[in-house]
């Protein structure tokens, strides 16, 4: 009899966690009744660290889809009224998205949920286990090798 690797083991940790983090969050933001899919939350967040409105292309590129997916979530952001489509002032043809008031809205809502599917998965921790696992994530989020940091 064999027993999984200890990487295949973890991996496979990893990837429960993410789907419950998935559900846990998808569940908080459905509750707040936002109308707003995951998809169209990054889109959303995405669109609040752009100093200044982006192109759709530029969304696709940073959110690493196609340039068509991007343009079906901001024609539904847009039909919500959370995001609209301005021209360039240097290029008339450019067209720029950018953030609604009621898009801001939105993403304050957005925050607050992801906040409470947090305090929901990371519960049953402690303060020290807490602590640990956020050193765990920064190293395994920049990929610095064991021993290293």
């Amino acid at each position: 009899m064999t027993t999984p690797d200890s990487d295949g083991l973890l991996a496979e940790q990893l990837l429960r966690l993410t789907r419950r983090v998935h559900r846990i969050q998808k569940r908080h933001l459905e509750q707040r009744e936002l109308g707003i899919t995951p998809a169209q939350s990054r889109l959303l967040r995405t669109l609040a660290h752009w100093g200044s409105p982006p192109r759709m292309a530029d969304l696709a590129e940073r959110l690493e889809v196609v340039p068509r997916a991007v343009t079906t979530l901001v024609d539904g952001l847009e039909a919500s009224g959370k995001v609209r489509r301005v021209p360039d002032p240097a290029n008339r043809r450019v067209i720029r998205i950018e953030l609604t008031d009621d898009g801001r809205g939105a993403l304050r809502e957005l925050r607050a949920a992801r906040r409470s599917a947090a305090e929901e998965i990371l519960a049953p921790l402690t303060g020290s286990q807490r602590e640990a696992l956020g050193g765990l994530l920064d190293t395994l989020i920049d990929g610095a090798p064991a021993g290293t940091c």
